[in-house]
């Protein structure tokens, strides 16, 4: 097992040697003030960091790495993340037009202008938060470039949170030509939260889409529409990438069978997650929301270490993932036709998930204030009876909307 891995030990020793030579630096440089001539020899060696693994992006002539940082939050003050994620590979940073009211494409926009010379180093992604034609769209990307002190974006998602495959249009496509013709945009896709199958069937028909972010875990995966969906994709050469990868529940905080399952075998809950997502190579990378360098550490790791997850691992979650769907949304839309009145139920789901499983209340309570702007009575005043009768994991929609109604408003 040793010989086959790097191991965790090894990784933290790594890890923590970083820690190390930066005391061992300033501790030189203090003594080159008391004596020069000692200097040069004090001067620590140059820290190296093991590389989070790569794989082919899609169709395109590059790859990127399987552990991606998603920067849903404010980097303004954060800026170390952005050295380490860089120290470890982790050079896919995920951002979007509306996170963080933009302080998070402002901080990343920070940190280029301090080292314009890693712009080149980083395959920088955002997306069109709430665009939804080709003006706003255009107003999007231009708002993003300022934020960020860059002139393009490696991969610019222009529609965020893809529900319609009709909105695959000709109209989109052009515009995401222009964008590569003016050499705005490397690659273009959609991110998508609902009706993800549908989305992705639709996609693998379109040859000018190039990559799709896309909820998957291991909930999800177990849906045969969606894996013949990603695998259609997958076949097309549209590069996939894992959101939403700890498929954390609305009616709970914490998984504790699936914690202490883990943890006796060396990983944490969200590393095995982790892990069982990237175990489908058709997945280019998971985007994971790293808040703090002790997050990053952990996810890092996760990658890093390469014991496989074992056939009675795999069986665990996906046992785990039948006992408890009752409280997990899968995005599948078929409340939408029960409720019209209500489109967004899956929404109002995700801005519980965000505040209960995430601690990120900010954006929780942004989420829903969108999807409340978007409704004319109060959300917990509706009968959600007939979603209920429809909802294939028999979630008590109704109960969990007067919930966020309580926490949200």
């Amino acid at each position: 097992m040793k010989n086959e891995k790097i191991s965790r030990r090894e990784f933290f020793k790594s890890a923590a040697g970083a820690g190390v030579a930066a005391a061992i630096a300033s501790g030189s440089v203090l003594a080159a003030a008391v004596d020069s001539n000692k200097f040069a020899e004090l001067k620590p060696a140059k820290e190296t960091y093991p590389q989070v693994p790569t794989r082919p992006f899609g169709r395109a002539k590059i790859s990127i790495p399987i552990l991606s940082f998603g920067a849903m939050f404010d980097i303004m003050d954060s800026q170390i993340l952005l050295y380490k994620c860089l120290q470890w590979g982790v050079n896919y940073w995920d951002t979007a037009n509306g996170y963080a009211g933009g302080r998070s494409e402002e901080g990343i926009g920070q940190f280029f202008a301090k080292n314009p010379d890693k712009r080149k180093d980083v395959f920088l992604v955002s997306k069109a938060t709430g665009a939804n034609d080709n003006a706003s769209r255009n107003d999007r990307l231009q708002t993003s470039f300022k934020r960020m002190n860059t002139n393009y974006i490696d991969l610019y998602f222009g529609v965020h949170g893809l529900s319609s495959p009709a909105d695959l249009n000709d109209e989109l496509k052009q515009w995401a030509a222009n964008a590569k013709a003016k050499g705005l945009i490397k690659y273009f896709g959609f991110t998508t939260h609902r009706n993800m199958a549908e989305c992705l069937m639709a996609a693998s028909k379109c040859d000018w889409i190039d990559a799709i972010m896309t909820s998957y875990n291991y909930r999800l995966m177990q849906d045969p529409k969606l894996a013949a969906a990603v695998d259609a994709c997958h076949k097309a050469g549209i590069a996939l990438i894992a959101m939403k990868t700890q498929a954390k529940r609305s009616d709970v905080e914490e998984e504790k069978p699936l914690d202490k399952y883990f943890t006796e075998k060396g990983f944490t809950e969200g590393q095995a997650k982790i892990k069982t997502v990237l175990k489908d190579e058709r997945i280019c990378s998971a985007c994971v929301g790293m808040t703090n360098v002790s997050l990053l550490t952990v996810s890092v790791a996760a990658v890093l270490d390469k014991t496989n997850l074992s056939q009675s691992d795999l069986e665990f979650m996906d046992n785990y993932a039948k006992q408890t769907c009752s409280g997990y949304c899968v995005g599948c839309n078929a409340c939408v036709a029960a409720v019209p009145q209500m489109p967004h139920i899956s929404d109002v789901m995700r801005s519980l998930m965000y505040h209960k499983n995430y601690g990120n209340k900010t954006l929780a309570k942004e989420l829903f204030a969108s999807v409340r702007s978007k409704v004319n009575c109060p959300i917990g005043s509706i009968d959600y009876r007939a979603a209920e009768a429809v909802c294939p994991n028999g979630i008590k929609i109704g109960k969990l909307m007067i919930e966020a109604e309580k926490l949200l408003a």
